[in-house]
């Protein structure tokens, strides 16, 4: 009979539970390669070694660092590894802050290239291009994982290689943990039939080969403007009404200390006709020279939303002109209206910033997004797009959205 094998995971849905720290010294300083823990081989270690709680509540049998992903287990979790996979792992003693209960890092000593990539939901490979030489040829991201079990040999605790935050325990392991009653851990199998059908691997196929056909050529295109920021940590949202059902915003470093934050995904395909297009046919650009602001991302958010949600205003902001007011909660007071909102102009031109630029499936318009301040927006309303416009353009470069900023009227 084949063996079958599961993923052991933090079990996060318990309530009020306690988060482990990152290994520290006796001196509580961090230890230099937190991640080695979950190498999948020995680690030789021979200070002291202390784990503090980032996050405090009940103490359970089995909890994991939330960074480097070392497994902090009670002594009696030990004992059950330690006897059933003698060869497999390593138990380290570490002291819990303010505990006198014996707990241990529990490490995984064997590595092994195992997971089946055509019966896994997904996987995903780092490339050359990404930018992380030390990661090419591994795995970017694997869902819904499963392994070949005739590759794992006669292992019963395991990383898998390429794929090492994942931590596989044999059955005979599963059962003995949970007849003892250990808390904190749940497990999901990673052997027996693909989760995913003949026919949904192949609609997953075309999905990403879309999202690899529209990213590829939009970051191109973003990169023609500046520097992308590739470590900027900005929201992204799964869901809602954009064209792939993602929600990304990027971020491009530009000359004379200038920052453009631009949408991500409004040129996207529709992911329910799962056929080629530039989705809405435009991306939202705000640049801005006040450093560090993060409100940008914010307010362009809200005007995408609104852009989403109405098709009456998606039809000007792609083609013309368009004057807008959004929500101003957590804005600069400056921008903010009597009524608590922020009014932007859409769609100037500006020699600094193309209007256009071509996506596979046709052509993407760039729509510049700039903030008014409020005695601007009255001005708009009484004289109309073009006087303002004229204002804006006779000071250098006009399409700069300021939060801190003299009105031009």
């Amino acid at each position: 009979m084949t063996m079958r094998y599961f993923e052991l995971l933090d079990d996060m849905d318990i309530q009020d539970r306690w988060l482990p720290g990152e290994a520290t010294n006796s001196q509580g300083q961090e230890i230099d390669d937190i991640w080695q823990f979950a190498d999948g081989c020995p680690v030789q270690i021979k200070e002291h070694l202390r784990i503090p709680i980032s996050h405090p509540g009940a103490l359970l049998d089995y909890a994991t660092t939330s960074v480097g992903g070392a497994p902090v287990v009670h002594r009696r979790v030990a004992n059950i590894f330690s006897e059933l996979a003698p060869d497999d792992v390593q138990v380290i003693p570490v002291e819990v802050e303010g505990q006198i209960e014996p707990y241990f890092i529990l490490v995984a000593t064997r590595n092994i290239r195992c997971i089946d990539d055509e019966r896994s939901g997904e996987v995903q490979f780092w490339h050359p291009e990404d930018g992380q030489p030390d990661k090419v040829g591994t795995y970017r991201a694997v869902s819904r994982m499963r392994i070949d079990p005739a590759k794992v040999g006669d292992a019963k605790v395991f990383r898998p290689w390429g794929w090492t935050v994942a931590l596989i325990v044999s059955e005979d392991i599963k059962d003995a943990v949970e007849r003892a009653g250990v808390t904190g851990m749940r497990f999901e199998e990673v052997t027996g039939p693909s989760p995913v059908s003949p026919e949904q691997r192949e609609h997953n196929r075309k999905l990403k080969a879309l999202y690899d056909r529209t990213e590829t050529a939009r970051t191109a295109f973003w990169r023609t403007l500046g520097t992308l920021d590739e470590k900027a940590i900005l929201p992204i949202v799964v869901g809602g009404g954009w064209p792939a059902k993602r929600q990304v915003w990027r971020v491009i470093h530009r000359p004379e200390g200038r920052t453009l934050f631009v949408t991500d995904g409004l040129s996207d395909f529709f992911v329910e006709a799962v056929e080629p297009s530039v989705g809405f046919g435009l991306e939202l650009a705000l640049e801005t020279d006040e450093d560090q602001a993060r409100w940008p991302v914010t307010l362009l958010e809200r005007i995408a939303n609104e852009l989403v949600g109405h098709e009456h205003l998606r039809e000007p902001a792609r083609t013309g002109i368009l004057s807008m007011e959004v929500g101003g909660e957590h804005m600069p007071e400056p921008l903010l209206t009597k009524d608590g909102r922020v009014a932007v102009l859409l769609g100037m031109d500006t020699p600094t910033l193309p209007t256009h630029f071509t996506m596979p499936d046709g052509q993407v318009r760039l729509v510049t997004v700039k903030t008014l301040m409020p005695r601007e927006l009255t001005y708009l309303l009484e004289h109309g797009r073009e006087e303002l416009l004229h204002r804006f353009n006779q000071s250098h470069p006009g399409h700069l959205s300021r939060a801190w900023r003299q009105s031009v009227v």
